[in-house]
């Protein structure tokens, strides 16, 4: 299993509507590196539902269950989407000022790329980050 983290902005789509859908296709990443990552996906892996530009912190855990195929939201191109399906909510929000606190995370993607809508997270990192929202599931 692979982990990820996923990105969006609350006032378009949030974690509330994740869960209330509960199966979502994850579209409109028009970044290639995010959409390898994308492509990199694989069924079971699970990823961190981040809420960006309002709140910037990690809320939720979502779980691919469709790999990826093409992009119905794009007009051209080799777009994809994934779809996930809501998990969890994180009992104790993760900030990203949290996170850029806590030594060992320095390195992650959320802080170099800050930019970057979809990324890979590392073993320890996801470990660490679960402790951080007291995720025990």
């Amino acid at each position: 299993m692979a982990y990820w983290l996923v990105k969006s902005e609350p006032d378009a789509f949030s974690w509330d509507q994740q869960v209330l859908n509960d199966v979502e296709p994850w579209t409109g990443v028009r970044n290639h590196m995010a959409k390898n990552n994308l492509k990199a996906m694989r069924i079971g892996d699970r990823a961190f539902f981040y809420h960006s530009n309002i709140g910037k912190e990690i809320v939720g855990v979502v779980e691919v269950v469709r790999e990826a195929y093409p992009d119905p939201s794009a007009e051209k191109g080799d777009w994809v989407a994934v779809d996930m399906k809501a998990i969890c909510p994180i009992p104790k929000p993760v900030t990203l000022a949290a996170i850029k606190a806590e030594p060992g995370l320095e390195g992650i993607a959320l802080i170099r790329q800050s930019r970057l809508s979809v990324m890979a997270i590392a073993d320890d990192h996801w470990q660490k980050l679960r402790e951080m929202g007291e995720w025990t599931a």
